[in-house]
């Protein structure tokens, strides 16, 4: 008798060897992929879209580069979001989880050779894992009741964050911004508040943190150049209707006389339109769309200053910073929410006019200019604070925190090794394996950096045996350091 088909004729089946082969490959393809740029002396990928534009990317960042990728192989697809998770979560270490992913899987791929099954494995691992966490709990330093040494760890964790990126050449200086910014929030991690724009030209060491909201826009003809105590209304909502537009309208006319009086209609419709947004008592009119001239004008004579093509983003964040909701209907003006701020004032950035917001109503908003040589260094930078923004947040949240520089993996599988030594049966190679798997990130930093990995490795196990050690890997110096200035603070998962 003869079985249905279940699959499409398209599909393709994999079992049982074969599929796991599969998954092997693909994953520790995923992570050999990214594993050159991790760590401080990590080096960039150069990335070509296959879209129209052939845009190019230059980045380290994991999550950058994994999303960028097409992929057929489901196991590496589970790869790509455990970075995505990350980046979601933590904001960093997204290399790191997909490397340590790898390094399990190339360690798994061992054992299943060696004839162990696939549930022993996973058994063992689960064990050392849980072994490997309680081994850092137990070394973590909490400094959140000392102002002083908490604001320390926050430099040296974003310092740390930053010096596998971009910006490691003026990593303090990006650090201490990062730092202010963070500590505005008090505590929240909605990084909504914190704004970052992109000005070409100067060199990196000019970008600078301004306190409240800066509008990439330009204020219009007429209109004034500085508004105190504002009362500003944001909106998205048409005003390029007060002339009859030559697409999409077909009007049937006896007389050119007609025209003009759709046009004095159309006009008059606008007019009312200003008249009910004045009434709201503003001073300040922020919109989504096109300001034709004619309401422009009517703002101006008002003394309204009226900005328009706001970017949704931009639009979106300034009614949260200034207080405000955003409005698309002007019948009610009671129930409209208006936002509030200082002043509003117009400054150049480099050779660019844009309009600043200062003493806005949310008062833990502020703006990082980011100024840079060309866009891939501007697009970089901001990937990078981006994840320094993350981390800080988070700590802010958590404060623990552990030493950076391969320390915390050197820990971690001191602890996994002594357990496999008394645990009886076949886990206990998985639980070793686990214990090689955490002792290749570091490997995988000194070889980046160009380092003899074997003999700094060796000479860090060597380190780890005393008490209290606090040794790890620096690559600026290319040797194993115990805890100097370079060696960094870093959160878990960092």
């Amino acid at each position: 008798m003869a079985v249905d088909k279940i699959l499409k004729d398209e599909a393709s089946e994999e079992k049982g060897e074969r599929a796991r082969m599969a998954s092997f490959v693909g994953a520790m393809a995923i992570a050999d992929l990214v594993k050159t740029t991790l760590g401080p002396k990590g080096m960039d990928k150069i990335l070509q879209s296959t879209g129209r534009g052939r845009e190019v990317t230059v980045t380290n960042d994991g999550a950058t580069i994994l999303k960028s990728l097409h992929i057929d192989n489901p196991a590496a697809k589970v790869l790509v979001d455990i970075s995505k998770v990350q980046d979601d979560e933590v904001g960093d270490g997204t290399t790191s989880v997909v490397v340590l992913a790898g390094e399990l899987l190339r360690e798994a791929e061992k054992l299943v050779a060696a004839k162990i099954h696939p549930m022993t494995i996973i058994a063992g691992y689960r064990m050392a894992a849980e072994c490997a966490r309680n081994a850092l709990l137990q070394k973590v330093v909490d400094n959140k009741e000392n102002e002083e040494k908490f604001k320390l760890d926050l430099m040296k964790i974003a310092m740390t964050t930053l010096s596998s990126k971009i910006l490691s050449q003026d990593k303090e200086h990006f650090a201490k911004l990062a730092v202010d910014a963070v500590l505005r929030l008090k505590g929240s991690t909605n990084l909504e508040a914190i704004q970052i724009i992109k000005k070409p030209g100067g060199s990196l060491k000019d970008s600078f943190l301004d306190e409240g909201f800066i509008l990439d826009k330009k204020i219009g003809v007429g209109q004034p150049k500085r508004v105190e105590n504002a009362k500003i209304l944001v909106a998205n909502t048409a005003m390029d209707t007060d002339k009859v537009k030559i697409y999409g309208a077909r009007v049937r006319v006896d007389s050119m006389s007609r025209v003009a009086d759709i046009e004095a209609a159309e006009k008059q419709k606008m007019r009312e339109k200003v008249d009910k947004i004045i009434a709201h008592g503003i001073n300040c009119f922020v919109n989504r769309q096109l300001i034709y001239n004619f309401p422009e004008e009517l703002f101006a004579n008002a003394g309204i200053l009226a900005i328009e093509h706001a970017d949704f983003d931009g639009i979106e964040r300034l009614a949260l910073v200034t207080g405000g909701e955003i409005a698309s209907t002007f019948d009610n003006p009671e129930s409209v929410k208006l936002g509030h701020c200082k002043l509003i004032e117009e400054i150049m950035i480099g050779e660019d006019k844009l309009i600043h917001f200062s003493g806005v109503e949310m008062g833990q908003a502020c703006t990082i200019v980011l100024r840079g040589a060309s866009h891939h260094v501007l697009d970089e930078a901001e990937r990078s604070l981006h994840d320094a923004l993350c981390v800080l947040s988070q700590t802010v949240n958590d404060s623990r925190v552990l030493l950076g520089g391969g320390w915390p993996e050197m820990v971690m599988a001191k602890d996994v090794d002594e357990l496999a030594r008394v645990t009886p049966g076949k886990k206990s190679h998985a639980i070793e394996a686990f214990s090689r798997a955490l002792v290749a990130i570091p490997t995988i930093i000194a070889d980046n950096a160009g380092l003899d990995s074997a003999e700094l490795i060796a000479q860090l196990r060597a380190e780890h045996q005393k008490e209290d050690c606090t040794a790890g890997i620096d690559v600026i110096t290319g040797s194993v350091s115990v805890r100097s200035r370079k060696l960094r603070w870093g959160i878990w998962l960092s």
